[in-house]
């Protein structure tokens, strides 16, 4: 089993180089399942409807959220969709669902997406608690077990990957739009990156205008962020999944 996991995609700009590149990299590396996370496709901040529709059009199995899941109103028209998953630790009642269930190659693949709750100023429950629940809950249910962790803190994310080592199959990071070099099988079997990086223009501050992003910076007022233009780079992880023992046997990164 080979599993592709895409990182945050930066608007229309991201969208069409998921188009340009998943099929090619499909084929090539034999992949079986794919991940993709869209709460910035909506040229940066949340996904709308026809957002989502593009991507799932590309065949991809799960698209996963994180900080700015609320960021268009669309998204309350296909919030319960199957193939869209938000944080689980978002507030109790709130709609949506924070994982699923997947069925792929005879084998039962369960993502998980989860919300980090340093420097990230979004009201959440504690991730860690909340993993611990879920996965105590299906982990007889299911063969695989993927999580995207959406958070900014490097220490967090670090912390969680041991916190599940052993008890999920990957868990890779997200949000920071910035590939990290540290991807690794976990002492207990578990693949882990802190940040698996981004999906858009590559002469950009994590995919924002550069002048639009140092003016903010430098004069500290506020400054509309809008999407940089020009060449596109797509970021993420292939994960090489066991048949016989359902754990990772590598972890690659992918920065095309």
């Amino acid at each position: 089993m080979k599993i592709l996991a895409i990182g945050d995609l930066i608007g229309a700009a991201g969208i069409n180089e998921l188009k340009n590149k998943l099929p090619q990299i499909k084929e090539k590396e034999k992949i079986d399942f794919v991940i993709v996370n869209g709460e910035n496709s909506a040229e940066g901040m949340g996904i709308t409807e026809k957002n989502f529709k593009d991507i799932l059009a590309q065949n991809v199995d799960v698209i996963t959220m994180g900080n700015h899941t609320w960021g268009k109103k669309d998204i309350f028209k296909f919030i319960d969709h199957p193939k869209l998953i938000r944080p689980a630790n978002y507030p109790k009642g709130i709609v949506g669902k924070g994982y699923n269930i997947y069925n792929c190659k005879n084998k039962k693949i369960a993502v998980i997406n989860l919300i980090g709750r340093v420097d990230i100023n979004v009201l959440s429950e504690n991730p860690f608690i909340i993993a611990k629940d879920i996965i105590e809950k299906i982990q007889n249910q299911v063969d695989i077990i993927i999580v995207d962790f959406h958070a900014e803190a490097t220490a967090e994310k670090i912390a969680m990957g041991h916190f599940l080592n052993g008890k999920v199959t990957a868990i890779y990071g997200t949000h920071t739009h910035v590939q990290t070099a540290d991807e690794t099988i976990l002492d207990k079997g578990t693949a882990y990156i802190t940040d698996i990086g981004m999906t858009g223009p590559k002469n950009s501050v994590i995919g924002m205008d550069i002048q639009a992003s140092i003016k903010r910076f430098e004069t500290t007022l506020p400054e509309r962020y809008k999407i940089a233009t020009g060449k596109c780079i797509l970021n993420g992880i292939i994960l090489d999944i066991d048949d016989e023992t359902n754990k990772a046997k590598n972890i690659t990164r992918i920065r095309l």
